[in-house]
């Protein structure tokens, strides 16, 4: 019991004193991020990238629209493809020196052996 007793008490002392430690640090770097943001060198560039972005995002915009839909109908012709695919059954045919398989391979060709 005297053990939990001195461990809770070193986390307190510790708690506090982290703390205190730890929002001087807290405070140093927000006074240190507030000085570089507010700069007005680096208002200068926010200001010229936002002018950026604004003039460059129609393009950016319909640029990946028109990539989505070239995926979206190579994953729908895959999907339709695959469907027929499986449709479609092996068939096996006998011959008079051996047996000739034809199947089809998914991607629209169809392989044949004989044996």
């Amino acid at each position: 019991m005297r053990g939990k007793i001195l461990f809770l008490t070193g986390l307190g002392v510790g708690y506090v004193l982290g703390t205190k430690a730890g929002r001087e640090k807290y405070d140093q770097i927000t006074k240190a991020a507030s000085r570089f943001w507010n700069d007005p060198r680096v208002q200068t560039r926010v200001d010229q990238v936002e002018d950026f972005v604004k003039e460059k995002a129609p393009e950016v915009a319909e640029f990946v629209s028109g990539n989505a839909k070239n995926v979206a109908s190579k994953v729908a012709g895959k999907k339709n493809g695959a469907k027929s695919a499986s449709s479609t059954s092996a068939t096996t045919g006998s011959t008079g020196s051996g047996s000739t398989t034809t199947r089809s391979t998914g991607s629209g060709t169809t392989a044949s052996s004989t044996s």
